[in-house]
């Protein structure tokens, strides 16, 4: 029998492929397994780092991510509350120091911030440009305000229960409640727990 040449047309060639740090998020990738239940809330996380989501109102939202290990910045708090008239000189001393990553961040591994934009939320305090602090660990429970990714759009709504209903509720007259059924996807990111909103 005669000897066989292997195909030398396989293989590696120098040049091709990607070119390292050429993915849509400027580094090198790798590739891991996961329950395929995950898999939804990890595309959605992923495609929010790449871009910026619509919402149904047509206005769109920012993702950030607070750092893994956040640096301590302590400020002085001060004892008296701020009052709209005079202020007493007596309140005039520091009972002690406060750092916003402990105030706003109570886990800062299940924690992210979204910018919110357009007017549905209004009278749940939440304007255009505020940064919402979202908890993935919490349970989206009926009355809380929650973050979630709905037909692949990112929105803000107060999750409702009737009955065996839910829905998403806007908290201004002027947009309507999304009412939740199967045709819908939906994934919930988490729970706002605050609510930074710039004067």
């Amino acid at each position: 029998m005669p000897k066989t040449t292997p195909d030398r047309r396989g293989g590696q060639r120098p040049g091709a492929g990607r070119k390292k740090g050429s993915s849509a998020y400027g580094e090198a990738t790798r590739a891991i397994r996961l329950p395929e239940s995950l898999l939804p809330g990890v595309k959605a996380l992923l495609d929010a780092r790449k871009r910026r989501f619509e919402q149904p109102d047509g206005s769109s939202a920012t993702i950030f991510f607070p750092a893994p290990t956040p640096t301590l910045v302590a400020l002085p708090l001060f004892t008296g509350k701020v009052a709209a008239g005079f202020p007493s000189p007596a309140d005039d001393y520091v009972e002690k120091t406060l750092d916003l990553n402990e105030l706003l961040i109570q886990k800062p591994a299940a924690t992210f911030f979204v910018r919110a934009q357009g007017e549905s939320m209004l009278d749940a305090g939440i304007h255009p440009n505020d940064i919402l602090v979202v908890d993935r660990s919490l349970e989206p429970v009926p009355g809380k305000i929650v973050i979630c990714a709905l037909n692949g759009e990112l929105t803000v709504k107060r999750l409702e229960r009737d009955g065996e209903q839910w829905r998403l509720k806007a908290e201004s007259s002027d947009y309507p409640d999304i009412v939740l059924h199967e045709e819908l996807d939906l994934v919930i990111w988490g729970v706002v727990t605050s609510v930074i909103h710039p004067v």
